[in-house]
Order: structure tokens, then C-alpha cells, then sequence
């Protein structure tokens, strides 16, 4: 299972064990009172129902620049594009590319340990870029939730044409806003990730992906650092 599929199931998990043990905290929006643990956990069962999912999801973000988000089953494998580069996931291999030069470079490097549990670092470049991935915002979620001082606020929006459930979080690691579509895929994401400001927002949401999605970029120079790799 790739490691976006792994990471979200584990903190996915993660959520609502903490929640069963901690409580609900209650917050409202309109007047209607919803549970801290009943949004968080109706939330992270979105994302985590979308990984068995095919799709492919195009994403704005600041200055006219663009991201994207593709996965695909059987096997399971995502492919993560942001400005500067692009991160891979399958079975076989990470591979990470940078295509801020004349030609892209890509260094290809051995999978997680099947049922291991990846960190959100994997993601780091993507954050920094200003893609932040689907785990990374379970793990805020999860944080917010066991936050006592944590305000949540729930509102509902619609994104690129996808109903979407939305959290207003505020807290003393950071402020965001986070929307997930009711199929699960991220709609929406305001707020510092690693320290640095990300805002994005859905664009295109498509239940089908390119069959080339998860090769290297044309013309790339790779490097396989797996072992035995040439």
C-alpha cells in the first residue's frame, strides 16, 4: 500500500481512538451544536474512504501556480505534482522528482515496509510548495481535536462544483480552514503548514486518472537508489 494510503489510515485511527478517550467538546454553527469527536471522525472517514478511490484532483494556489493530487488501485499507488517537483508512490518505489531545470531529475528510492507506518515528512517538499496532502491534514485535525483550547467552527461550501464539509480551526499552533468533498478528496486548505502559509483550493475533480500519471516526467534523468538499483 503506498504510503499516503498507510500514513492517513494510521492517524485516521489515530483520531478516533484519542477522541473516544478525551470526549467531545462541543461547537456550533448557526445555532446547531455538533461534537468536537463526530466532525473530526465523519471528516478523517472521508479521506480515508477516498483512498480506495481513482481519481485525479487539480488544485490553485497562489500567483496562478498549480498542484495536483492523482491516485489510482490495484495495484494502489498516488502521485503528488506541485510547484518544482513531483512525489510518486506505488508498491515498487518512491520517487521523487525536480523539474525546475532544463531537464527534470528524479531519484527513485525503495517503498515503506508493507504495514509499516510512514511519517508525514514524506511530504515535506510538497508542503513546502504549497501542496499540502491529504495525511498532513489529518494530522492537523488529530492535533486540533486533542487541543482543549482549540475553537472549532463547521461550515458547508461548495468547491470546484463538489458539496464540501469545511472546519475553521483556531489554536495556538495555527490558525486553518480545511474542506473535504463528500467523496472524500480535499476541497480546500488555509493556513500555515511547517511554518510557512498554504492556500489552495480545488479546481477539477475527475473519478478517472492518465494512464502515464505515475511514470517519471518525460525526458527525466533518474537515479535508483533502491538496493540493487542500477
Amino acid at each position: 500500500m503506498p504510503a499516503a494510503s498507510t500514513t492517513l489510515r494510521m492517524l485516521a485511527v489515530s483520531v478516533i481512538a484519542s477522541l473516544t478517550v478525551t470526549g467531545c467538546q462541543t461547537f456550533e454553527d448557526a445555532g446547531v451544536a455538533m461534537g468536537r469527536s463526530e466532525l473530526v471522525n465523519d471528516l478523517a472517514a472521508r479521506l480515508d474512504r477516498a483512498l480506495e478511490l481513482t481519481y485525479s484532483a487539480d488544485y490553485q494556489l497562489p500567483g496562478g501556480q498549480n498542484a495536483a493530487i492523482v491516485q489510482a488501485q490495484d495495484p494502489a499507488r498516488s502521485a503528488y505534482t506541485y510547484p518544482g517537483g513531483r512525489l510518486t508512490v506505488t508498491p515498487e518505489a518512491i520517487t521523487r522528482c525536480t523539474t525546475t531545470g532544463a531537464h527534470p531529475e528524479c531519484t527513485v528510492l525503495a517503498p515503506p515496509t508493507p504495514g509499516s507506518k510512514p511519517t508525514v515528512t514524506l511530504f515535506g517538499e510538497a508542503n513546502r510548495q504549497g501542496l499540502v496532502t491529504p495525511p498532513v491534514v489529518v494530522g492537523l485535525l488529530t492535533a486540533a481535536a486533542l487541543d482543549p483550547q482549540a475553537v472549532i467552527k463547521q461550515s458547508d461550501t461548495t468547491v470546484a462544483g463538489h458539496h464540501a464539509a469545511c472546519v475553521e480551526v483556531q489554536s495556538s499552533s495555527g490558525d486553518f480552514t480545511a474542506c473535504v468533498t463528500t467523496e472524500g478528496v480535499l476541497g480546500s486548505f488555509v493556513g500555515p503548514v511547517d511554518g510557512k502559509p498554504v492556500d489552495l483550493a480545488l479546481s477539477r475533480y475527475s473519478a478517472t486518472v492518465d494512464t502515464g500519471a505515475f511514470d517519471p516526467p518525460a525526458g527525466a534523468g533518474v537515479v535508483d537508489r533502491r538496493p540493487g538499483g542500477s
